[in-house]
């Protein structure tokens, strides 16, 4: 064997063996054909140390796949030594250039600092004004340090017109504070009086989660149209009454609309919800609005209607939010054979 054979077939075992490795690290769900939005091709990040979004997510995919037609991919972060599903490694996201051929974009991250090459493909996406739908602490997706190529991403790294990060720039607001009572003070959605027909909440008649609202800064900026408010219960359950007092004057949107442009970029359309953890999504209401958000994000309000299907697929257990109580020792494959309760 020459020497430039041998280059050659050691190339082709090293694209071979990439190509290998990055589909154990991906979950496909092809989408039914003849749904309303079939042929539709959605990519969700998941990466965050708290609120589940291994599992929600998973279980979005699902749903969007089997009931509506979008072939879903789901990217998490994975911990290069074990090659397990791990939050708590927050430098590794494989599979990000198949945001190449996505039409949206699914981002449900938490303090991510990712390399360069793989900030490439987001910020290429994002260049692009394709559409984007940024969940719970999404507003802090990423922590990169000073001097970084896309340092300006960073929640507390970003200057000028890019200070707040990824969160205040493209969903509209980065972290300023638990408004209700962490782990105590439970959420209930409520439509903004004069939005009832907006396509987003159609159908939605029952919004609630165990998370709390987030505080944001009123108004919000640009042309940000906020479509739900958060009311903050006095406890954990959906029978709970609201809590008396200046956290319900004024309530703060907990959904909300935005168009987004980041530098050189196109103008794209973002919708950010600060409800969605995994518990939240045991909810039909908070179900719906996302799925609703996804169809208005691709540009179809015309399919929505209150008839369209959130219910689960398969097993859906998800686990309580906090630290480090993640299911420890999962795979993609895991999650590719219907080994996990989501």
């Amino acid at each position: 064997m020459t020497a430039h054979n041998f280059l050659i077939t050691l190339t082709t075992l090293i694209f071979s063996v990439s190509a290998i490795l990055s589909a154990q690290e991906t979950v496909v769900v092809e989408g039914t054909p003849g749904l309303p939005a079939s042929g539709k091709r959605v990519v969700l990040l998941a990466g965050d140390e708290e609120y589940r979004s291994e599992e929600m997510l998973t279980q979005m995919a699902r749903i969007l796949a089997k009931r509506h037609g979008m072939t879903c991919t789901v990217l998490y972060s994975i911990n290069p030594k074990t090659q397990e599903i791990d939050p708590n490694t927050p430098d590794n996201i494989p599979g990000l250039e198949l945001l190449d051929k996505a039409d949206l974009m699914i981002v449900f991250l938490r303090f991510r600092n990712l390399p360069d090459e793989q900030m490439d493909c987001i910020v290429k996406y994002l260049e692009s004004g394709r559409p984007v739908l940024g969940i719970r602490p999404s507003v802090v997706a990423f922590a990169i340090p000073a001097g970084r190529k896309w340092s300006q991403y960073g929640w507390q790294t970003g200057k000028g017109e890019w200070q707040g990060g990824f969160g205040r720039r493209v969903l509209g607001e980065t972290w300023i504070s638990h408004h209700g009572n962490h782990k105590v003070e439970a959420t209930r959605g409520e439509i903004v009086s004069g939005r009832e027909k907006h396509p987003i909440v159609t159908g939605c008649r029952d919004i609630f989660g165990t998370t709390d609202v987030y505080t944001v800064r009123l108004p919000l900026p640009g042309d940000a149209q906020p479509l739900v408010l958060g009311t903050v219960l006095k406890g954990l359950n959906p029978e709970d009454p609201p809590v008396d007092n200046e956290k319900n004057n004024p309530k703060m949107p907990i959904l909300w609309t935005k168009s987004y442009c980041v530098d050189n970029g196109k103008t794209g359309l973002a919708v950010t919800s600060t409800i969605g953890a995994g518990n939240d999504f045991l909810s039909e209401g908070v179900r719906r609005l996302l799925v609703n958000s996804c169809y208005w994000l691709l540009q179809m309000p015309d399919k929505i209607s209150p008839e369209l299907s959130v219910d689960f697929v398969g097993e859906y257990q998800p686990l309580d939010f906090g630290f480090n109580i993640f299911r420890k020792g999962l795979t993609t494959s895991d999650v590719i054979q219907h080994k996990t309760p989501f």
